[in-house]
């Protein structure tokens, strides 16, 4: 992905129950939805099978940008559960990197 990720608030995955999401999503493009949907899928592989953590770039209601280090322990239709408990829209999400 190409995005420039230099103006990112780095949160604990702890405080992501207090974060408010948008209603819309964040990438409008079908095929970059579909590429998110994978990479959620591949991300709840990865923590399931080798608690193995990675970066999640999503943006808030208020068009902040954000990142979290965190692991996926399950992608379902419509969010993702992590490690710590709480979710996050798959709509928010701009980006899985993995390492």
């Amino acid at each position: 992905m190409n995005a420039d990720f230099t103006d990112v608030v780095t949160i604990e995955k702890e405080t992501i129950s207090g974060q408010i999401f948008p209603h819309e999503d964040v990438l409008p493009d079908t095929e970059a939805q579909r590429k998110r949907r994978r990479d959620a899928e591949r991300a709840a592989t990865l923590g399931n099978g080798y608690q193995g953590k990675l970066d999640i770039y999503f943006q808030t209601a208020d068009g902040v940008t954000k990142r979290v280090q965190t692991t996926v322990w399950a992608a379902h239709e419509e969010y993702i559960t992590l490690k710590a408990g709480a979710t996050i829209p798959l709509r928010a999400i701009l980006h899985f990197d993995f390492y």
